[in-house]
């Protein structure tokens, strides 16, 4: 991606295989500049759990891409992952640090808000997410607008993460105000996941 374009953050969807999905994943690293993993799983199994870490880093170490595990930091830990995603704002950035230490990536969902986003920083975020975008608004009814963005890439050095019910013409129009597009179920919802991929990047 130049330089000017925000990058590939790709999000599992919640449920795979861990015998087919790694081929897949494979196709997709091959064909895009994809910077960070993120294994968002819907099991709280820890035998399912690791086995799907072992599967998805195999693909992505070799290729040089980052993998990080939603809210497990313990798992995340145990497997070699690159880091954590939490979805809790910034309530327990900082307990992951300490476990995960400094060269771990530690990210956090901030859903809309500028304040649990800048918190989160403060205590040791590498990175927030906003969102959705799109799609279903979030619990207390509201969407990540452009506004949000554009202030946050004005005024915050901090990268972050644009996530949640993307389309073509959204991913135009935050591709100068996001450092990161997160796409997941835009793409795996499709019968040719890599295409659809394509079709969306293009858009950046």
């Amino acid at each position: 991606m130049p330089d000017d374009l925000p990058q590939i953050y790709l999000v599992t969807p919640p449920q795979l295989d861990p015998a087919d999905f790694p081929d897949l994943l494979a196709r997709i690293l091959d064909a895009q500049a994809v910077a960070c993993v993120r294994l968002d799983l819907a099991t709280r199994d820890e035998d399912r759990l690791l086995r799907a870490c072992d599967a998805v880093r195999a693909v992505t170490e070799p290729r040089d891409v980052a993998l990080v595990l939603s809210d497990h930091v313990q798992i995340a830990s145990r497997a070699g992952l690159d880091g954590v995603h939490l979805r809790d704002g910034a309530r327990n950035v900082r307990a992951a640090r300490k476990t995960l230490g400094t060269d771990a990536i530690v990210g956090a969902f901030c859903g809309t808000s500028r304040h649990d986003g800048m918190n989160a920083g403060e205590t040791g975020a590498d990175y927030v997410a906003f969102g959705p975008v799109g799609g279903v608004p979030a619990g207390d009814g509201s969407l990540a607008d452009l506004d949000l963005f554009a202030w946050w890439s004005e005024m915050i050095e901090l990268p972050c993460v644009a996530e949640g019910s993307l389309d073509t013409d959204a991913i135009s129009n935050l591709s100068a105000i996001t450092d990161f597009i997160a796409l997941g179920e835009e793409i795996w919802m499709a019968d040719d996941p890599s295409r659809r991929l394509a079709e969306l990047v293009a858009a950046f």
